[in-house]
């Protein structure tokens, strides 16, 4: 359990040391207009936002994303050992740009048309 734990801050402590390294550039936050209580756990002064997110009992995930360069990874860490596996990065600028996928209707473009007739 001691172990679990102490991965756990030594896993979370690496991400926030690399956030705190990181240099502010401007005053854009992804989470402008958020209400405090429901924005994702960020360092504040930064432009990464870091959210995690328990998977199972074994595993923690931690989302980071890069509002300015539009660009999220994905990590593993074990609870059991602190070990940090990279799962996924993408760049999210293209997909920021898909106006609706997977939806039923009425789409946002038939809404928009709706309204639009008025």
């Amino acid at each position: 359990m001691g172990r679990t734990i102490l991965g756990l801050f030594v896993g979370v402590g690496l991400v926030m040391a690399a956030v705190a390294v990181a240099e502010p550039r401007g005053d854009v936050y992804a989470q402008r207009g958020t209400p405090a209580a429901t924005a994702p756990a960020a360092t504040a002064g930064t432009e990464l936002i870091v959210v995690s997110t328990s998977v199972g009992e074994k595993c923690l995930m931690l989302t980071v994303v890069d509002p300015r360069r539009r660009v999220m990874s994905v990590y593993h860490i074990e609870t059991a050992t602190g070990k940090i596996a990279l799962k996924s990065v993408r760049d999210i600028q293209w997909d920021l740009q898909i106006t609706d996928l997977n939806n039923e209707n009425p789409l946002p473009r038939e809404i928009r048309s709706l309204l639009e007739q008025r």
